[in-house]
């Protein structure tokens, strides 16, 4: 996958996540921009009032880092890497492992894109 810009304007909703359980009816929603490789956006939903990341795509690995506010009020951020796939239908998915700032737990989280 080495489309220039592949994530430019594309939506991924958080579909499950081993950091805890997805709202299924309020899921996280992620809004990706990319030029030449660097990434950033946002991203709100479930437990998250306002989320930002920035970071770089080379082939189907992206590497992030993050911050977000929840709605308890207590702020998180991390570094994440993901893996690209291309689903049959044409969207893609986003197989993400992150930490947390001050933990080496890594977890496992998996977006799909979300297509108007």
């Amino acid at each position: 996958m080495n489309d220039t810009d592949l994530l430019n304007g594309r939506r991924f909703i958080m579909i499950s996540s081993t950091a805890g359980p997805v709202d299924a009816d309020a899921p996280t929603e992620f809004v990706y921009e990319e030029s030449g490789g660097v990434i950033w956006g946002h991203y709100t939903g479930d437990t998250v009032v306002d989320g930002r990341f920035v970071g770089t795509r080379e082939a189907d690995r992206v590497e992030l880092s993050y911050v977000h506010l929840l709605k308890t009020g207590e702020r998180a951020s991390g570094r994440s890497t993901s893996r690209i796939e291309a689903a049959e239908d044409g969207r893609l998915r986003l197989v993400e492992e992150f930490q947390f700032e001050g933990n080496d737990v890594t977890h496992v989280s998996v977006c799909a894109e979300v297509v108007s």
